[in-house]
């Protein structure tokens, strides 16, 4: 009997296809861990993927990679997993999965619902992202590059010439895609914009706060938890009946709370104009998060 997969492949079973060649298919998970967890399999039915030959597992990864690109493009993520399991279906594939952290890599974890237009919707943004194959010559340029003289620059003057992003920088960089077009909702709308400082030498007083909002010395400091602030924000609906925003809160707040410390929501003075920060701990002694503005009348 044809596994589901193959199934897919006939086009007897439906999917969210999100990248296909005469030897490959990828397309979401219906059962993801997390959105935009994506499954690719070669269209020939093996059962274990170290049972395909060695041109066609490496097709595969090669593959694989570009989809990789495609999902990284479209979901906002820190880096995308790669997971080979293999028990739950008798046809090789390999799990694709926008990870913010490891946890988000545990199987044992719930498995989310995402409504059917969504999947749609990120079928359609990650296939647009998806580059398209290279030939053997151009990747062979791309992985020996050459040098001034017609020579082959080494790997270690490649990756000198190549300085690293540090922590913060990738921080702020999620964060930025992240609050992308995202809107506060009060008795007005306030854009997030995400922000990065260097922690105070003297901790975060509220003098210190202050400062960071930007508010006159002496404001009044209002603390709140970060779940309940984004509560009407993360519901199933959001506050507009937009399941999509209402998902995308919750990456938001999902990463605040997984990859930094002590998060917490500040509000300044009492309106009607209420200045906002959610800060939390990075990494290099820094701090960072979102700032927006509510209005209360």
């Amino acid at each position: 009997m044809p596994s589901i997969f193959s199934r897919i492949v006939s086009g007897e079973l439906p999917a969210y296809k999100v990248a296909e060649d005469d030897h490959h298919l990828a397309f979401l998970d219906i059962t993801p861990l997390v959105e935009g967890h994506t499954l690719v399999i070669p269209k020939k039915e093996t059962d274990y993927i170290f049972d395909l030959p060695p041109t066609e597992l490496a097709a595969l990864h090669q593959f694989a990679q570009r989809v990789a690109k495609g999902v990284r493009a479209a979901v906002p993520c820190r880096r995308i997993g790669v997971a080979v399991i293999g028990l739950e279906v008798p046809h090789a594939h390999i799990h694709l999965i926008p990870m913010n952290s490891v946890s988000d890599m545990n199987f044992a974890n719930p498995k989310i619902k995402v409504a059917e237009a969504r999947m749609k919707e990120l079928a359609a943004a990650i296939s647009a992202q998806v580059p398209a194959a290279e030939t053997t010559t151009a990747a062979a340029a791309t992985l020996a590059p050459q040098d001034s003289k017609g020579g082959r620059e080494t790997t270690e003057a490649s990756a000198a010439a190549t300085p690293a992003a540090n922590g913060n920088d990738a921080t702020l960089s999620q964060l930025q895609q992240l609050t992308q077009g995202l809107v506060f909702m009060s008795e007005s709308e306030a854009a997030l914009e995400p922000v990065s400082y260097t922690a105070p030498a003297g901790g975060l007083t509220d003098a210190a706060l202050a400062q960071l909002a930007g508010v006159p010395a002496g404001t009044t400091v209002e603390k709140q938890e970060l779940t309940y602030f984004l509560r009407n924000h993360t519901a199933d609906e959001g506050v507009l009946g937009n399941a999509e925003l209402a998902n995308r809160f919750k990456a938001l707040q999902m990463y605040l709370k997984q990859e930094l410390n002590e998060v917490q929501v500040y509000r300044f003075g009492s309106g009607p104009q209420v200045p906002v920060l959610v800060l939390g701990e990075a990494e290099g002694g820094k701090l960072a998060g979102f700032k927006t503005v509510l209005t209360e009348t």
